[in-house]
């Protein structure tokens, strides 16, 4: 398998490249008669649109989808739904430099050693730019979830150290970093600032929450929620690691401590992340996301050529310093498809 569908009902390919003429997804198994115009997919767009929030990438996209196929008179039909999301501000001549070197931290290394080749621009399909289409796929998702009261939302949680201390969620998308405590954002901007004067990246935490979703979601033993949850967001090229509930943080907690109680009408606590044994509980699911700094940096770093030979690099060109606050929204999309296409699955097996 090429590795370029998504889901098992509810499915997503996804297509194009960084430089290419432009990035699209096909979503197949809707159902229809959901309301669908670009409206509402550019709108979740505009979220990790390039050359929009501040200390991101200056390159320019509209980002404007066309619905090729799938949607008549604004509701879906049911049928496959093409997506078109068209590249209009390439500056290919700036990778001209990397058409023989590998970009440390990239996937110029791997792509050359899986494929015997590489697009050098940017990074081809590798780059963050092949991350629209999910986000337009998701906004399909999301019309679905919104049928049935599930909703799901995402903010940064940390950057570069710096942590959100207070959630305030109606104020989420009102600052540059996806933040919601705004408190934390201008200790977010001077840590960039700083790290950007040294012609560095940073990373950070994303946090996903779902409310609304009913319990019962998920296979036993090799399909379970938690895991394809986890499966779902590490495809996103910058995230390096996923956790649940109490994550990590479990294995330094007492079975006494870590165990939620059922009380009447639910769960006194929720480590579980709303998820016992791979299937949904009923309560908030809750997902956080390690990712890592961007690789494209401007500091000197040591590689090698396409024959081997020892080089030194500095990355130039439009980069973002950090993949937050862009990488919210695509987080966001990849929690909506996963939980649509589980949806799905469960209707089927009623």
């Amino acid at each position: 398998m090429a590795g370029n569908t998504f889901g098992q009902v509810f499915r997503v390919t996804t297509w194009g490249e960084s430089h290419g003429p432009g990035v699209g997804a096909v979503v197949d198994g809707c159902p229809p008669r959901l309301p669908l115009n670009p409206a509402l997919i550019e709108a979740e767009l505009a979220r990790r649109r390039p050359g929009v929030q501040a200390h991101a990438s200056p390159r320019r996209e509209e980002d404007r989808v066309e619905i090729l196929s799938g949607v008549f008179e604004g509701l879906t039909t049911g049928t496959p739904i093409s997506l078109l999301i068209r590249n209009r501000d390439v500056k290919s001549e700036d990778y001209e430099a990397l058409r023989e070197v590998f970009r440390p931290g990239h996937g110029d290394f791997t792509y050359q050693a899986k494929y015997g080749l590489r697009d050098h621009r940017g990074g081809g399909r590798a780059a963050a730019r092949e991350t629209a289409a999910r986000v337009a796929a998701g906004a399909v998702a999301k019309q679905l979830l919104d049928q049935e009261n599930i909703q799901v939302l995402a903010y940064t949680l940390e950057l570069g150290g710096v942590r959100a201390q207070t959630r305030d969620e109606a104020r989420l998308w009102d600052n540059p970093f996806y933040c919601p405590d705004p408190g934390a954002v201008p200790d977010m901007i001077s840590r960039v600032e700083e790290v950007k004067a040294r012609g560095d990246s940073l990373g950070g935490l994303v946090e996903a929450r779902v409310r609304g979703c009913p319990p019962g979601l998920g296979e036993p033993v090799f399909d379970k929620l938690d895991a394809a949850l986890a499966a779902a967001v590490m495809s996103i090229g910058a995230v390096k690691g996923v956790e649940i509930g109490a994550g990590f943080a479990a294995a330094r907690m007492l079975g006494s401590e870590h165990n939620d109680p059922l009380i009447p009408g639910g769960f006194a606590s929720n480590n579980a992340g709303g998820i016992l044994a791979g299937i949904s509980n009923g309560d908030e699911i809750v997902l956080r996301a390690a990712v890592k700094p961007i690789p494209s940096i401007a500091r000197e770093q040591q590689t090698v050529d396409l024959a081997g030979r020892p080089r030194t690099i500095a990355v130039r060109g439009r980069h973002d310093i950090s993949a937050i606050p862009r990488i919210v929204p695509v987080i966001l999309a990849m929690v909506r498809l996963t939980i649509a296409d589980f949806l799905l699955r469960q209707r089927a097996n009623q």
